[in-house]
């Protein structure tokens, strides 16, 4: 069976998290990527694939070693989605802070 996965099923494992984030700042080859983590190599490899089906990472092919790397416009899917979660919450926490100093206000004058 070939399920089809998407970029948020493939960031709900914390350790394909752990691998976007080594990623993030240079390409990294599945050895260098495996090293960071206490599982067997097979077990990343899987992540590494997981990881390139939903488009979170490319591959790029050096002499004989694939280097893994980043995918900006696929993580702005994840942005995208995540904005008005992030906006709504903003507003909240405003609106909170806006209360609070409110309430500090009235409770320095009547000191």
């Amino acid at each position: 069976m070939n399920l089809r996965r998407d970029v948020f099923q493939a960031i709900a494992d914390p350790t394909r998290r752990a691998i976007l984030q080594l990623v993030v700042s240079q390409p990294l080859s599945a050895g260098a990527i495996a090293a960071n983590f206490d599982t067997a190599r097979p077990t990343v490899s899987r992540h590494l694939q997981i990881l390139t089906e939903c488009e979170l990472l490319a591959q790029e092919k050096n002499g004989r070693e694939i280097f893994y790397h980043l995918n900006p416009q696929k993580m702005q899917e994840i942005e995208t989605f995540i904005e008005p979660f992030r906006q709504f919450w903003d507003e909240r926490f405003d609106k909170l802070e806006s209360i609070m100093k409110t309430y500090q206000s009235k409770e320095s004058q009547e000191k």
